[in-house]
């Protein structure tokens, strides 16, 4: 067993996107902790492979972002569940924190 705790990553960079590898040795699954200042885009892309992702909304407000101009709104606690082939991204209107869950790891 592992903890992790998030209160260790709770850095941001002005303007940009910090990303935090949590777990990078697991062969099922990868999490990463990106924190967005407000109003950066973490652009949309997908993966040419199988599997699924979770976007987790851990703090602060944006939106979920998919194909076309497809906006979600995105809060605290909120979940986004999609498969890796689906383009994905988040957009950041407050300081913003995600988790990220991708299995199998890429």
């Amino acid at each position: 067993m592992k903890v992790l705790k998030l209160t260790e990553t709770n850095t941001f960079n002005p303007g940009a996107m910090k990303r935090f590898f949590l777990v990078q040795t697991s062969e099922f699954f990868k999490i990463i902790n990106f924190n967005l200042d407000a109003g950066v885009t973490f652009p949309v892309h997908s993966h040419d492979l199988d599997g699924q992702l979770s976007i987790q909304v851990v703090e602060g407000d944006g939106f979920f972002l998919g194909e076309g101009e497809t906006e979600i709104p995105a809060s605290k606690g909120d979940i986004l569940v999609s498969e890796i082939r689906e383009p994905h991204g988040v957009r950041a209107t407050s300081k913003m924190r995600i988790i990220v869950t991708i299995a199998p790891p890429i």
